[in-house]
């Protein structure tokens, strides 16, 4: 009974962290939304950081504090620079790269580029030997090709529309394809970018360097959390050090009283947004999905955000949804078993070498037990056959 409930609750965390990492996607894929209306309102990149990362600590400090009294380790020097390094990482480099990069290109672009997240950690926690990779081996083979083919999924959502397969709206007039309507529309773009003094080149540098700091962060709280296991008090102590990071910032970047005044209820409503929802709910999902599933299996959900914007953006705004968002979703899902398969073979092979390892320790062990048991008559008359049978006989 005891091994039944185990398979049970081994079965229920899967589905727990499968429908967590799900409901992750969907809410950062809102968030790309959020952002791009918060730039367009004209609220300053560091305010809204600042705030974002406040609402974040003010949401989480409370769980943390009554939830882990018996959990928290005792704080030490290491600790605190290892938070300080987690906040510099996962929080001032991570959301001031992609603000900056936000503003210089699209939110579409922003969601497609971060695709580059699971194969960016998969090396990262390969080169840590955090994740192992055995190419010798059908599971290391595995999970390269899943998260490959994660990857491959999510550019072709991005890059290729296909024909139209569900129409809720309107379509272009018959003369524009979806071809010559995109670049009509990336040159319309690129023209206000221009006049606007922006760079969508130098967005997707900012861009790459917030899928770096991400990547990075996802691997290294992988150790953190091995030597300091209170998840929420981790997440607190990065957004606490990622506050004063960006106040420092702020201090010698945004000196303008007024960038600090919210304008509308609509401003109100992305920061809450992106606070509550992408900061306070997400990290700790995130770090509880780290903790148990590890950083590559976090970092492989990333693609299935660019089909979840697609599904959103043809649902709620009316858009075409395409062939080719089909066929990613295909790579996608196949991309997703394959790495989790991959997982699940490379655990099972631990646990049969593990088993074989022990073998010849329990042999031994009950040979030194049984030379400690007093020889019994039967034994001694009969010493070649076993203690049940001369008894028996």
């Amino acid at each position: 009974m005891a091994e039944v409930g185990r398979m049970i609750c081994g079965v229920t965390e899967k589905v727990q962290l499968h429908v967590a990492m799900i409901a992750l996607q969907f809410g950062y894929a809102g968030f790309h939304v959020v952002s791009r209306a918060a730039l367009n309102m004209g609220i300053s990149k560091l305010v809204f950081a600042v705030y974002r990362n406040i609402i974040a600590l003010l949401l989480l400090l409370p769980f943390a504090y009554f939830f882990e009294k018996k959990d928290r380790p005792v704080m030490t020097l290491s600790f605190l620079l290892q938070f300080f390094l987690l906040a510099l990482c996962g929080i001032t480099a991570n959301q001031g790269f992609y603000l900056l990069g936000l503003d210089n290109t699209s939110p579409t672009f922003a969601s497609a580029i971060q695709n580059s997240v699971p194969a960016i950690t998969f090396l990262m926690a390969a080169a840590l030997r955090l994740e192992r990779v055995r190419l010798d081996r059908r599971d290391g083979i595995g999970k390269v090709v899943g998260t490959l083919s994660c990857v491959a999924g999510a550019m072709i959502i991005t890059l290729y529309k296909g024909p139209a397969i569900f129409s809720p709206g309107s379509r272009p007039p018959p003369g524009n394809t979806a071809a010559s309507v995109a670049v009509l529309t990336l040159a319309a773009e690129e023209v206000a970018r221009s006049a606007a003094g922006k760079s969508w080149t130098l967005g997707c540098i900012y861009l790459m360097g917030h899928c770096l700091s991400w990547s990075g962060w996802l691997v290294l709280q992988a150790p953190v959390l091995k030597k300091y296991p209170a998840r929420l008090s981790v997440t607190s102590y990065t957004c606490f050090f990622g506050v004063i990071q960006f106040l420092i910032i702020a201090a010698f970047a945004e000196r303008e009283p007024e960038a600090w005044v919210f304008h509308s209820g609509t401003e109100v409503f992305t920061i809450l947004y992106a606070g509550c929802v992408a900061s306070g709910i997400a990290f700790a999902v995130q770090i509880w999905c780290i903790d148990r599933g590890g950083p590559v299996f976090v970092a492989v959900y990333q693609p299935v955000q660019t089909f979840v914007v697609a599904i959103m953006a043809s649902i709620i705004l009316g858009e075409e949804f395409y062939l080719g968002s089909i066929i990613g979703a295909v790579f996608i899902i196949a991309g997703l078993y394959l790495v989790l398969w991959g997982k699940s073979e490379e655990k099972s092979i631990a646990a049969k070498e593990a088993a074989r390892l022990r073998l010849p320790d329990d042999e031994h062990d009950a040979i030194r037990s049984s030379a400690s048991v007093p020889f019994k008559t039967s034994a001694l008359n009969q010493p070649l056959l076993p203690s049940s049978t001369s008894e028996s006989v």
